[in-house]
């Protein structure tokens, strides 16, 4: 895609209501890129401004008089493919977000009400417009395929998801937020689902639920994401005809099982990287959030005389994270959102006791 002539980015907001449009006008010109943000009350307006090319990301409203934003969007696809789409809506509704998806968005958000919802906006909308040549599923680039599992399962979504990679095809099958089956050309169940996240490239379309479909999978969706993650982590990192055996940086046996955990971070003390990362898109970021948090706690401990700091909880609206150490490892856990105190304090004692072993 081209850009202005000083190098930065051209992003295209559509929105019928002209005060939210310069709203975020004024919110997107914090990104890091600089971009240059045009507006449009419509999506005729959209089209015939994308006709002078040169735009990177459209970002656009669904509920609009005319031609309302799937509609737009739909054109957009046909007519733009290689440009990157994201919704920017009010209206919370899984249908929505699937049909969305469906039509190749590239990030589907609700419209951000608090600073740390824009701070987060912000980051995947820089996140995208970097990305204009990465391989991915047609839909949303910026994620995996793994994301997107995801994010239809935490959605408590009842529906079939169909992926192709070129002349591979598979389904999965998820009904009421859990995975209940996969199916390949020769796999089924849970090997059949993690032969489909092997892929790294394809297109995928959502498709009706099929509710009598036999389970197939019994395992929670969040251990069986964790799980497959990291068999694909080590497949993939295994050097050719080296021993399977998992290698050190794998998490104990049972932990990825364990109901509510999101994702999992060890880190050595002293060491740069992480040892395990599971179920995080970026390491390296919650890696250095977690140190500092459990450095400056120390520090806190040591002014106070409080003794030796055992554990911390942070709880949140969209995630629970509990900080540990483990020997000389940092324990790092995410945890699902609608989980208490009591219930974030069990796992976590679950966790350790499993990495003690």
């Amino acid at each position: 895609m081209h850009k202005e002539s000083d190098g930065r980015p051209r992003i295209l907001l559509v929105d019928d209501d002209p005060d939210l449009l310069e709203m975020f006008r004024e919110i997107l010109g914090q990104l890091p890129s600089r971009p240059h943000v045009h507006t449009a009350t419509s999506g005729a307006r959209a089209l015939a401004l994308l006709e002078t090319g040169g735009f990177q990301v459209l970002i656009c409203d669904l509920m609009m008089p005319k031609m309302d934003g799937l509609q737009t969007l739909s054109i957009v696809r046909r007519k733009y493919p290689q440009l990157r789409t994201v919704v920017l809506t009010s209206v919370v509704d899984g249908e929505f977000r699937s049909r969305g998806y469906a039509l190749g968005v590239d990030l589907f958000c609700q419209k951000p009400a608090s600073e740390e919802e824009i701070r987060l906006f912000l980051e995947c909308l820089e996140s995208l417009l970097g990305r204009e040549t990465q391989a991915g599923f047609r839909g949303v680039q910026s994620k995996s395929l793994l994301d997107i599992i995801q994010l239809e399962c935490q959605s408590q979504s009842s529906l079939v998801l169909r992926i192709t990679n070129g002349k591979l095809t598979g389904k999965i099958w998820i009904h009421e937020g859990e995975i209940i089956d996969a199916q390949t050309d020769d796999q089924r169940g849970k090997a059949g689902f993690q032969q489909i996240l092997s892929w790294r490239a394809g297109h995928f379309e959502t498709l009706p639920d099929e509710p009598s479909r036999p389970r197939a999978i019994t395992q929670p969706y969040n251990g069986l994401l964790l799980e497959s993650a990291q068999a694909l982590d080590e497949s993939r990192a295994q050097p050719e005809g080296q021993d399977s055996a998992a290698p050190t940086g794998s998490a104990p046996a049972g932990v990825l099982e364990i109901e509510g955990i999101e994702f999992v971070l060890a880190v050595k003390q002293g060491e740069t990287g992480p040892r395990v990362a599971r179920g995080l898109e970026d390491p390296k970021r919650m890696q250095s959030w977690a140190q500092m948090s459990m450095s400056g706690f120390r520090s806190l401990g040591e002014r106070l005389r409080a003794g030796p700091l055992e554990q911390i909880e942070a709880l949140g609206p969209q995630r629970h994270v509990a900080l540990a150490d483990q020997g000389d490892l940092e324990l790092c856990v995410g945890l699902k959102p609608l989980m208490g105190v009591g219930q974030v304090r069990n796992v976590m004692k679950k966790v350790l006791e499993l990495w003690a072993c």
